[in-house]
C-alpha cells in the first residue's frame, strides 16, 4: 500500500495515495491518524493541526454518522453522505464523504474517510468508483494484520485466490496448508518474516511463498508477497499490510528455465555414458521427478552406431536408476556419487513386456505419459534419427502428475543428454579402435634371448583420458646383443597410437642397422621432423589449411593429433657386460647393481624430445654385473596428479631392491599394483630386464695376420672349434662363410683382421673385423664375372648377415641357426 499521509513523522500506508483524493484515516475513537495532501488543500488544515483531533471538530452537522453498509462478504460499499465541514479560514464547505472500514463488520479499529466537494459530482463518482474498485476490482490480493499478526481485513482479490473469507483472526501461516517460504535469506515462516517487518519497519518485497489454498487443496500455488508496516503519526505501530500476487505459472516457467540452464552446465561433463545418466538424474531429482532411469541400447554401450531398425531388435541395458519392482527409497544403481569418481556398478539387461511404455517410446520415437500415482513420462534418446535408448521419469511423491507443460522440458533435457551420450558413444568407439590398434602394434611374441631375461607390462589410460602412445620393444641385434626401447608419444587417440606404430617400426629398422644409440635417436629425430614438415605443408594441415577441431582436455591440440615424442634406447652386449644408453626427453632408467645391491637412476645425458630437430644426443656407457636389473618405463608409471617424479622413482627403486630375486613377471605385477593402484590417468609402460653374460666357452677369438695363407688357417681354426662345440652339421657351411669373409677383409681392408665365433642359445655367429670403413654389398654376378659370388653364397647359406661399424673399423657378421637338440 502507498502512504495516505505525507506529513513529517507519519508512515501510515494505504492504496489511495495514487488517486490523489482527499482522504483521512480515523481510529476507533474517530481521531484523525492519517491526513492526505488533498485533504489539506480542500479544508486548509495542515497535518500538524489535523492529526490527533476528533473528526467531529471539523464537522458542523451529522458528526460521527459514518456507518458502512456491506453487500458482499469482505467487499466494502461506500455510501454517499453530504456533510458541512469547517474550513481553516472559517467558512463552511459542503462536502460529500464515503467511509471504508479497515476490518470485517460494520466497525473496526480504523476507517478510511474520503472527502470531496459536494458540488463536484464527477470527482465524487470517480472517488466512489475507486473505493469500490479497491475492494472488489483490484487484481492484487490485500490483507491487513494487526500488531498481533492476525487478519483484520482482506479484499475480494484475496477471496478469489483463496476461495474463502474466513480469515479474520487467523495468522499468516494459517491461511494455506503446507506453506513454505521459497525465497532465500528469509525466515522459514511468514509470521517470522512479518514480525521482522513489524519490529524493524523495513519492507519485504516479492517474497515467494508456496502453499495449497482452500480453493485448490490438492495443488501447490506460488505467490509473490510484499509486506509494509502501518503506523500513525506519533509512531504508534498499527499492523502490517500484505500484498499478494499469484505467480504460479511464472514461477514454474522460471523453474523449468533454470532446470534447463543447470542441465546445460552439469550434464555431459565427461565422456562416460553412466556418469552422464547420473548427472541427468542429479539435475532433475527431486525438482522435476522423484526418480529417473536411463536405459540404453546394448550396441550403443559398445560404441556402435545404432541403425534405425534397432528399436525393434535391440536389447535395453540399465545404466542408471532402480530396477523394476525396487522400492522407491532403495539406492539407485550406477556410478558412485563420490569425489573419487568410482567406477559404475555392473550394468544389467532390462526385459520389458511388449506393451511397456519404454518399448512403445523406443519404437515410435515419441514420448509416452502414463498413469497417476505414480505418473511416468518416457522420453526417447535419439540422435540423427537413430534410437540410443529411453529415459523414464517417475513421480511417486510429487503432488502433480506429468502433463503437457512438462513435455517440452523433458524433451529438451533428454535431447541434451542424447547429444552427450552420443559423444560418449563416439569416444568409446574411437577409444576401442585406438586401443585395438595400439595392442596390435605393441610387441606380443618377443623371442627368448641369451643376453637378457625380461618382462613387460602396458596399462592404457582409462576411457576418460583416451588411449595414449606409450610403447616398448626388445630388438635382437648382431653379436648376441639386444636393443631395449621405451617411448611415449605426446597426445591421445588414434593419431597417437598410429604415430607410436610408425615410431616403433622406425626404431626396429634403424636398430637392425647396428647404429649407436645416439646415432639412432638422431636418425629418428630427422624422420619425425621431416614428417612434421611435410604434414604442415599439406593442404588441410594446421599451417597449410583450415585447422583441425580442438579436442577436450588438450587446449588447442586435438586428441588424435600426436605432437612430438620421447624415447630411450639402450644396447646391451652380453659379451662385455656393457650397456650403452641415449635418451630423447625420456626419463632415465632405474638400475639395480647385482654386485652392490644399490639402486640408482642411470646418469644418461638428457637429450631433447624427438621432433625438435638440430640438437645432438649423447651416449652413456654403464657396466652391468650379471644379474643386474634395469627398469625402463614411461612417466605415467611414476607420475600422477597426487605424486611427483621423485616420489614415484623412490617407490620404484624400493620395490626393485625388496624383490630383486623374484621372477620378472611377478616383479612387474608388484610394481604396477603398488604404483598404479587406482584408475590410470595416463598410459604406463614398464620393461624390466635382468642381464646375463656369455661364458668364456661360448666365445672364441683369433687374430689373423695379413697374407692369403691366413684364409686356410682361419678355415681350419673355425672347423676345429665348431667340432669341439658338437656342431659338426655346421662345419662345412662355417668353413665357406669364414673363407669368404676373411678373404674380403684381407683383400679390401688394411691392418689387422680378427675372427670371432660366438655360440648363442639358438645361433652360431661368425664375425670378421677389420679397420676398413667400406661395407661390402650383395650383387648378382654376371656369367662372365670372375668375382662377386662370395657374399651371394654367404647370404644363401646363412640365416642373416650384415655389417656394423665400430670405433676402429667395421665387423661383417653372419648367423646360422643351430640344429635342433
Amino acid at each position: 500500500m502507498g502512504a495516505v499521509n505525507a506529513a513529517e513523522g507519519s508512515d501510515f500506508r494505504g492504496p489511495l495515495d495514487a488517486t490523489r483524493a482527499a482522504t483521512a484515516v480515523l481510529d476507533a475513537d474517530d481521531r484523525i491518524v492519517g491526513w492526505s495532501p488533498a485533504a489539506e488543500r480542500l479544508l486548509g488544515y495542515p497535518p500538524d493541526e489535523a492529526l490527533g483531533h476528533p473528526i467531529g471538530r471539523l464537522v458542523v452537522d451529522r458528526a460521527g454518522a459514518y456507518q458502512v453498509a456491506t453487500e458482499l462478504p469482505g467487499a466494502a460499499h461506500a455510501r454517499r453522505q453530504v456533510l458541512h465541514m469547517r474550513h481553516r479560514d472559517g467558512r463552511i464547505v459542503r462536502v460529500t464523504t464515503a467511509t471504508l472500514p479497515l476490518a470485517h463488520g460494520e466497525a473496526g479499529p480504523a476507517r478510511l474517510l474520503a472527502v470531496a466537494d459536494a458540488d463536484d459530482t464527477e470527482r465524487w463518482e470517480a472517488l466512489q468508483s475507486m473505493l469500490r474498485g479497491l475492494a472488489t476490482q483490484s487484481p492484487v490480493g490485500l490483507a491487513i494484520y494487526d500488531t498481533g499478526l492476525r487478519v483484520v481485513w482482506t479484499n475480494f482479490a484475496l477471496y478469489r485466490e483463496m476461495g474463502s473469507f474466513q480469515y479474520a483472526g487467523l495468522g499468516p501461516d494459517e491461511m494455506v496448508t503446507g506453506g513454505e517460504v521459497l525465497s532465500a535469506g528469509y525466515p522459514p515462516t511468514l509470521e517470522e518474516t512479518m514480525r521482522r517487518v513489524l519490529d524493524s519497519g523495513e519492507p519485504v518485497i516479492e517474497l515467494h511463498y508456496r502453499g495449497r489454498p482452500p480453493v485448490d487443496p490438492d495443488h501447490d500455488r506460488v505467490w509473490s508477497c510484499s509486506y509494509y508496516r502501518l503506523q500513525d503519526t506519533d509512531g504508534t505501530v498499527l499492523g502490517v499490510c500484505e500484498e499478494t500476487v499469484d505467480v504460479t505459472d511464472r514461477y514454474l516457467a522460471q523453474q523449468r528455465l533454470d532446470l534447463l540452464v543447470r542441465a546445460g552446465g552439469l550434464v555431459g561433463t565427461t565422456l562416460d555414458m553412466s556418469r552422464t545418466a547420473r548427472e541427468l538424474s542429479a539435475v532433475t531429482v527431486p525438482q522435476f521427478a522423484d526418480s529417473v532411469t536411463v536405459d540404453l541400447v546394448d550396441s550403443v554401450l559398445e560404441g556402435d552406431q545404432p541403425a534405425p531398425g534397432t528399436a525393434r531388435s535391440g536389447r535395453l541395458v540399465r545404466v542408471w536408476g532402480r530396477s523394476e519392482g525396487t522400492p522407491a527409497d532403495a539406492p539407485a544403481t550406477g556410478p558412485a556419487d563420490g569425489p573419487d569418481g568410482a567406477a559404475p556398478a555392473a550394468r544389467e539387461a532390462v526385459d520389458y513386456p511388449p506393451d511397456a511404455p519404454q518399448l512403445r517410446c523406443l519404437t515410435t520415437g515419441h514420448a509416452v505419459v502414463t498413469g497417476r500415482g505414480p505418473s511416468t513420462l518416457v522420453v526417447p534418446l535419439r540422435t540423427d534419427g537413430a534410437p540410443l535408448g529411453v529415459v523414464t521419469f517417475r513421480r511417486e511423491r510429487h503432488p502433480d502428475p506429468f502433463d503437457a507443460d512438462d513435455l517440452p522440458v523433458a524433451d529438451e533435457l533428454v535431447a541434451r543428454t542424447a547429444v552427450c551420450i552420443d559423444n560418449a558413444r563416439r569416444f568409446t568407439r574411437e577409444h576401442t579402435a585406438a586401443l585395438t590398434l595400439q595392442h596390435s602394434l605393441l610387441p606380443r611374441n618377443l623371442p627368448r634371448l641369451t643376453a637378457v631375461d625380461f618382462a613387460h607390462r602396458y596399462l592404457p589410460a582409462d576411457s576418460k583420458s583416451g588411449v595414449g602412445g606409450d610403447w616398448f620393444d626388445v630388438v635382437t641385434l648382431s653379436g648376441a646383443r639386444v636393443g631395449l626401447v621405451v617411448g611415449d608419444v605426446v597426445g591421445h587417440g588414434l593419431g597417437a597410437a598410429a604415430t607410436m606404430g610408425r615410431l616403433r617400426t622406425s626404431v626396429r629398422v634403424l636398430a637392425r642397422q647396428d647404429l649407436a644409440p645416439d646415432e639412432l635417436l638422431t636418425r629418428l629425430d630427422d624422420l619425425i621432423t621431416q614428417a612434421a614438415d611435410e604434414e604442415a605443408a599439406a593442404p588441410g594441415s594446421v599451417t597449410g589449411g583450415p585447422p583441425p577441431p580442438a579436442g577436450p582436455g588438450t587446449g588447442d591440440i586435438p586428441d588424435d593429433q600426436a605432437v612430438g615424442a620421447t624415447c630411450l634406447y639402450a644396447v646391451y652386449d652380453p659379451v662385455t657386460g656393457v650397456c650403452r644408453f641415449a635418451r630423447a626427453g625420456h626419463p632415465a632408467p632405474v638400475v639395480l647393481d647385482a654386485a652392490t645391491g644399490t639402486v640408482t637412476v642411470a646418469d644418461v645425458p638428457p637429450g631433447p624430445p624427438l621432433g625438435l630437430g638440430g640438437l645432438p644426443f649423447e651416449t652413456a656407457e654403464l657396466h652391468l654385473p650379471e644379474g643386474s636389473l634395469l627398469a625402463l618405463y614411461t612417466d605415467g608409471l611414476v607420475r600422477d596428479r597426487a605424486r611427483d617424479d621423485d616420489t614415484g622413482l623412490d617407490g620404484l627403486g624400493a620395490l626393485l631392491a625388496d624383490h630383486r630375486d623374484r621372477p620378472l613377471p611377478e616383479l612387474c605385477d608388484r610394481v604396477v599394483t603398488a604404483l598404479l593402484p587406482g584408475p590410470v590417468e595416463d598410459d604406463a609402460a614398464l620393461l624390466l630386464v635382468r642381464t646375463r653374460m656369455l661364458d668364456g666357452d661360448s666365445i672364441v677369438t683369433w687374430d689373423l695376420a695379413a697374407g692369403p695363407e691366413e684364409v686356410g688357417r682361419a678355415r681350419a681354426l673355425a672347423a676345429r672349434q665348431v667340432a669341439a662345440w658338437g656342431l659338426d652339421e655346421l662345419g662345412f657351411t662355417t668353413e665357406i662363410v669364414v673363407s669368404e669373409l676373411v678373404t674380403n677383409a684381407l683383400r679390401y681392408a688394411a691392418g689387422p683382421v680378427q675372427l670371432r665365433l660366438v655360440r648363442d642359445r639358438a645361433l652360431l655367429i661368425c664375425e670378421v673385423s677389420d679397420t676398413g670403413h667400406t661395407a661390402p654389398h650383395l650383387r648378382r654376378a654376371a656369367i662372365d664375372d670372375e668375382g662377386g659370388r662370395g657374399l651371394f653364397l654367404v647370404a644363401q647359406m646363412t640365416q642373416h648377415w650384415g655389417t656394423r661399424y665400430t670405433a676402429t673399423g667395421k665387423t661383417i657378421w653372419a648367423e646360422q641357426a643351430l640344429p635342433p637338440p
